[in-house]
Formats: structure tokens, sequence, C-alpha cells
């Protein structure tokens, strides 16, 4: 009988602060805003805005934020993320694989560094990274490759490793979106398909993330058959003067009850885990918005977090890449 080899499987995201202080957040957000990937002004021009004016004021108005989802076991994001670590590593020992799951973080902790020497003290013999990014951005899963990459950069031994380019059509992620969605909204509800936005400066120098939401956005409706005037698409938490991509998901807010929509579900098929953006900037204030001009009944889709069905998807994700 052929032995198996020893996977090492890096449940990677985009990262939390370690916790809900001004301080903790402050460092979060330099290591975040100061990578190129997703800023990229001049050096000499950015920093000493950063650390002048935008960390001091920024870092203290969102700790109120943070702390009003926190959770005994740390932020929401890690949190759902352990548990999916967990409950992967379980659906693919149950698989028969020889398979160890850490979780890394583009930024904040568990690091990628950290993460990398927890599989190699395992003795693994090849990794699998799984960004938990369904959709390509550069601002994420390119993000995450340049940690990934740096984090090897001073190793002789480096593994054969996989790494998911993206999964935004991938048949068990589409279902669990589905089910998801069949399961919490009402027939007489409007779907708002948000999704984190990026600057249009970035699409136009080559990034297809928009690309990549609208084919999950059109799979999805294709199979709830959805007519046009049921769903729409937008983009959320922009930053800075600059445009971003369009249309914006507050505005959408501010005109949806004149246009007729009264009643609006909002589920962010682009995040995996719910976490700061989903749980307050979507749950909280968007509904606000969206009720003080209006509306009259709302509703936020969770993310999939550790559902049964999205942790089948990422173990045959997993799977298909093991023994390649």
């Amino acid at each position: 009988m052929t032995k198996k080899t020893k996977i090492g499987v890096l449940l990677a995201n985009l990262g939390t602060p370690d916790a809900a202080t001004p301080s903790a957040i402050s460092r979060y957000l330099w290591q975040f805003l100061t990578d190129p990937r997703v800023v990229d002004l001049p050096r000499y021009k950015w920093y000493p805005l950063l650390r002048s004016i935008i960390l001091p004021l920024r870092s203290k108005r969102i700790a109120g934020n943070y702390q009003a989802i926190w959770t005994p076991s740390g932020s929401p994001l890690l949190a759902i993320t352990r548990q999916q670590q967990q409950a992967l590593q379980q659906a693919l020992w149950s698989a028969g694989e020889d398979v160890t799951v850490e979780i890394a973080m583009s930024y904040g902790n568990p690091s990628m560094s950290q993460a990398i020497q927890n599989l190699m003290a395992q003795n693994v013999e090849k990794m699998i990274v799984l960004p938990l990014f369904p959709q390509y951005s550069s601002t994420t899963t390119g993000a995450l490759f340049d940690a990934f990459a740096n984090a090897l950069k001073n190793q002789r031994n480096i593994l054969p490793f996989e790494f998911v380019h993206s999964y935004h059509l991938h048949p068990d992620y589409l279902s669990a979106l589905c089910q998801s969605i069949k399961a919490r909204m009402q027939e007489d509800e409007f779907l708002l398909f948000s999704y984190h936005g990026i600057p249009l400066r970035y699409e136009e120098k080559g990034d297809y993330y928009r690309q990549h939401c609208k084919q999950t956005t059109l799979a999805i409706v294709d199979k709830l058959g959805l007519a046009e005037t049921q769903w729409a698409i937008s983009f959320q938490s922009r930053f800075g003067r600059e445009e971003w991509l369009q249309p914006y998901t507050d505005h959408f807010m501010q005109q949806a009850a004149a246009q007729g929509i009264k009643k609006l579900a909002v589920i962010c098929p682009g995040f995996s885990v719910d976490c700061l953006e989903t749980l307050e900037e979507i749950n909280e204030e968007n509904r606000e918005i969206f009720l003080s001009h209006g509306g009259e009944q709302y509703q936020y889709i969770p993310a999939l977090n550790a559902e049964p069905l999205h942790i089948e998807m990422m173990k045959n994700i997993i799977l298909q890449h093991c023994h390649q």
C-alpha cells in the first residue's frame, strides 16, 4: 500500500487586530495600510499622513465598533476561522487524509510565517494554501500570495505547494450560498449582493475582481431563478476620496425605498467569515441607512462561516489538490 503524502493546509484570511483597543487596531492597520497591494501611493506621501492623521483618528473611531462585536474568544473573524480550521481538519481526517490545518493571516496573528513554521514542525511534505477569498483581487489573494512568498524567502527547503487562486464559480461554493439564501430569504424581499470594494484605478491597472464578482452573482441569480427586478450588485467599504467600484452600497441604501424596494436582504458573497465589515458596516450601519430612508424590513444573510456545506466545499477543494 502506497504511503500517503503528509499535507499541510494553510487556511488563509486577511487578518484582525489582537484586541479591540486603539493601540492594537493601530498596529494592525499599519501592517494593512502599508502594503502596496492595498495602498499603492508613494511612501514619502502616504506614510506621514498615515502616522500623523489616519491611524490616530481611525483607530480611536473604530475601536468602539470592534468592541461591539468582540467575543469571549476574540474577534469574530479569528474565532470563526478557528471553528473552520477544526471542522476542516476533522473532515479531512474522516476522508482518510494525513493532513494538518493551520490558520494564516496576511496581517496580524496568527502570522503566515508562524503558520508555516507550525507545519514544518509537523514534517509535512507538501503545502496547500486556501485563501478565504472566493473572488480574486490583487488586494486580497495577491497580498496573501506575497505574504506566503515572503515567509519562504529565507528558507532553503521550500516544500512543494499548491496555491488556490480562486473558486468564485466552484459548484460547492455556489450551492452553499444558494442554500443559505433559500433558508433565509422571504419571497417578497429584494436581494442585494454587496462585495468589498477596490479603487477603480486598480481595475484599470488589470485587477479583474469586479468580473469575478459579477460571475458569482449571475451564477447564483440563475440557480435561484431571480428576475432582473429582484436583485442588484454593489460595493462597500470604500476609503479615501478617489473613485472606487460602483454602485456604492451605502448609496444604494439611500435610494432603494424611493425605487420601490421596501424589504431588503443583503448577502456578502466575498466574505467567507463574518467580520467588522459585515457585522457592523452591513448589519448595523447600512441597516440604519436603509430604514431611515423609507425602508421597512432589512436582513443580513450571514457569511457561510463554519456551516457544514462550506466546510464540505473546503474539503473538496483541498482533496482536488492533495495528490496532484
